[in-house]
């Protein structure tokens, strides 16, 4: 099996089946390794410059759908192409990124990859994009509709202040104040801050008085 092949044997898992080729080849072209991180409160994907031998390096989280995938993917793919050509030169989200990042996101602007209301929140993101894609919420919330799960999970957001909830089955907060996108909450166990996206996903705790004894 060729190297091709293999990436896109692995690809097709996690991207709509008509991007398969194209970043199966830019794996190859571009030269990085692609790993499926388990889900990170604080960021969807990054990327890593070549360092101490080892190829670029590009990290998804694992548990994204096939559309936030393939955006946060081609993100990543323009901070490569915006290093290679620039090193650290320039701004990491400056206009030589953003440029890059268009460009490459024009490979997959029609329908054959992104449904209607995916593809016109991207085009409307790709005007100016953000630093993240987390950043953008509009696009975030389109997203989350292709979300394949129906677990009771809701937006942070949605919570009143100090209600206690369940991060990632198994750890306790207390949600905080409202810090631009993120509000910062509070582990129980530690009493330690953590940033949560307003659109991160929580369960909510069931009880009378919504706090922990």
């Amino acid at each position: 099996m060729s190297q091709f092949e293999r990436n896109s044997a692995v690809l097709q898992k996690y991207i709509p089946e008509p991007a398969v080729p194209i970043i199966a080849r830019w794996i190859i072209e571009y030269d990085f390794k692609l790993k499926i991180k388990r889900e990170r409160n604080t960021k969807l994907g990054d990327y890593r410059s070549p360092s101490a031998g080892q190829n670029h390096t590009i990290t998804i989280n694992y548990n994204l759908n096939k559309y936030a995938f393939l955006i946060t993917l081609v993100h990543e793919v323009a901070h490569l192409v915006t290093f290679t050509r620039h090193k650290d030169a320039v701004n990491p989200h400056g206009e030589e990124w953003k440029q890059n990042y268009k460009l490459l996101m024009r490979h997959f602007l029609n329908a054959d990859y992104f449904p209607t209301d995916v593809l016109l929140a991207l085009q409307k993101h790709l005007i100016s994009p953000a630093a993240s894609s987390c950043s953008d919420s509009h696009l975030l919330r389109i997203l989350k509709r292709y979300d394949d799960k129906n677990d009771g999970k809701i937006f942070i957001e949605t919570l009143p202040h100090k209600t206690v909830f369940k991060y990632n089955g198994e750890r306790f907060f207390e949600k905080g104040e409202r810090i631009r996108t993120r509000f910062s909450c509070k582990e129980i166990a530690t009493g330690s801050i953590y940033l949560f996206h307003a659109l991160a996903e929580v369960e909510l705790i069931q009880n009378e008085q919504n706090h922990l004894t």
